[in-house]
């Protein structure tokens, strides 16, 4: 993708309310603040939407059992949200509830459109619904024993008065799009399991309830409450402002719409992919550029779900871990795109290896040969010195990292940062400065070495202020630096011998001490 993009929209999908988010929801969230950091630190003008879908019929039901109204019951879950995303550091620039007027006004501006321009009629509904997942199936689409295809749940037969959507009108269109923009859905498999879905035929789309009234009712026939799904994926462009007439509003649709990106976990792809852009079609609006669809963080046993009793609280992994711990692992271990393992095992030895021994240890063992050998003060490189390994890697591992970035390809943007901490280490070793130090004739040398491992520290600090919360400012106050190490273009980060000789670091504690596996996890399970 082009560097010359000079705003960048990203989207999480909006969480359900109906229970605590877990870490497999914090990766798609973790995931989604990087990327938007990272365009903040290019320059571009970013903005970064997540929020609740707070509407539908397993919500009332929901609120029902407990005794309480469906608001207050996700007033409640909002409650426990909002501290979440505070404490991972997620830099959201909007949080969306589709509970909120601003937003529900747009729902009913837009279904009110759609039914004027002939793209919504009224008839009568028959087929099986799954409420936990808030999605009608037709017979032939049914799992095993007539269940739900995407949950194993049982399904509801449903004969309602609705009102339905042209979703057929619009299946060739949207095949033709596809083709012209192959990177429309990715990665290349989910487009490829959208394409086959859409080609299997679509049928009008029921986009109306009546047997409950927990949603944004119609706005001519308030009998009838918006289907769950037209809702929440409106809230894309309400929380825009599209539609207001307030000029500041509509300045940030115009501003931001398209979407550069919506992040959405896999399961989820259809309405993104095929009723999503459908309902903008008919609104003559245009699709976003990306529909990103993820894998799952799966367990020995599967899928994380609250009824396997597998969830994983990131609160108690922030506990025992710490914030860059968490966010690291997520960032790092999972292949983005594909389905990613966890294990509290897996978590602490990519704590001890990467974050501990590699850039622990390489910032340790640097800032102590500089408090032993320069007192403690950035020392300035020899104008002579010929040596320019650390100084050529930072220079290609700015622009690779970036291109990872902008394909989405995050492990392998961290992987590069890395090759960077790496070669810092290996300098170490090749140049021992211990034995430099007990040459006086070699005390440029000396200098040269440690200011090329400071300077790298300091480019490291700085690239990994899009994934990691906490340690960028801890290296950066290490390095005697004051100032915020985000203040600062993307591009200038690379350039070297932006660190300033005569500066007094300041050693503070261990970046990451190391974790004793037998202690964290229990005796046998780190094995």
């Amino acid at each position: 993708m082009s560097g010359e993009r000079t705003t960048y929209y990203i989207t999480t999908p909006i969480y359900y309310a109906d229970s605590d988010l877990h870490i497999g929801h914090a990766y798609c969230t973790v995931a989604a603040d990087a990327l938007a950091r990272f365009n903040r630190l290019r320059g571009r003008r970013t903005f970064f939407l997540t929020g609740t879908d707070e509407h539908g019929q397993k919500i009332e039901e929901k609120a029902r059992s407990l005794g309480k109204e469906p608001l207050a019951l996700v007033d409640e879950v909002v409650a426990r949200i909002l501290p979440l995303w505070e404490r991972l550091g997620i830099s959201y620039d909007d949080f969306i509830r589709t509970t909120e007027p601003r937003h529900e006004a747009v729902v009913q501006a837009v279904f009110k459109r759609l039914h004027d321009q002939g793209d919504i009629y009224k008839a009568q509904y028959e087929g099986w619904y799954c409420t936990p997942c808030e999605t009608f199936w037709l017979e032939r689409q049914l799992g095993p024993e007539g269940r739900c295809p995407d949950c194993g749940r049982e399904v509801r037969l449903l004969k309602e008065e609705s009102y339905f959507f042209r979703l057929s009108k619009y299946q060739d269109r949207l095949l033709e799009y596809i083709d012209r923009n192959p990177d429309f859905i990715q990665p290349p498999g989910r487009r490829n399991e959208m394409v086959s879905f859409v080609r299997q035929g679509l049928e009008d789309l029921c986009v109306t309830r009546t047997t409950f009234d927990w949603g944004v009712p119609v706005p001519f026939d308030p009998d009838h409450v918006v289907y769950v799904w037209i809702d929440a994926l409106t809230n894309y462009i309400s929380a825009l402002g599209y539609l207001s007439d307030d000029p500041g509003k509509r300045e940030l649709f115009e501003t931001f719409w398209p979407a550069d990106v919506h992040l959405v976990g896999k399961e989820i792809m259809r309405f993104h992919a095929v009723i999503w852009p459908i309902l903008l079609m008919a609104l003559g609006l245009p699709l976003p550029k990306r529909v990103y669809g993820h894998g799952w963080l799966v367990l020995d046993g599967g899928k994380m779900s609250k009824s396997k009793g597998n969830i994983i609280d990131p609160h108690l992994l922030m506990d025992k871990y710490g914030v860059d711990a968490v966010r690291y692992f997520l960032l790092r271990e999972i292949p983005f795109g594909a389905d990613g393992r966890y294990s509290e095992a897996s978590l602490v030895e990519r704590v001890n290896v990467d974050l501990a021994n590699d850039l622990g240890n390489l910032l340790n063992r640097t800032l102590t040969m500089v408090e032993k050998y320069c007192g403690g003060v950035v020392p300035a490189p020899s104008p002579e010195a010929d040596d320019r390994s650390l100084e050529g890697l930072l220079a290609d591992v700015g622009p690779r990292v970036a291109r990872a970035m902008d394909d989405l390809q995050i492990p392998p943007a961290l992987e590069t940062i890395w090759e960077l901490v790496d070669l810092g280490n290996r300098y170490i070793e090749e140049n021992a400065p211990w034995n430099l130090a007990r040459d006086p004739a070699k005390r440029d040398r000396l200098d040269t070495v440690l200011y090329n491992l400071l300077e790298a520290l300091r480019a490291v600090a700085q690239l990994l202020i899009p994934f990691l919360r906490e340690t960028p400012g801890r290296i950066w106050a290490q390095l005697g630096l004051g100032g915020d190490p985000a203040e600062v273009r993307w591009d200038e980060i690379t350039g070297w011998g932006r660190l300033p000789p005569g500066t007094r670091v300041a050693k503070g504690q261990p970046l990451f001490p190391r974790i004793d596996p037998e202690a964290a996890l229990g005796r046998g399970e780190g094995e």
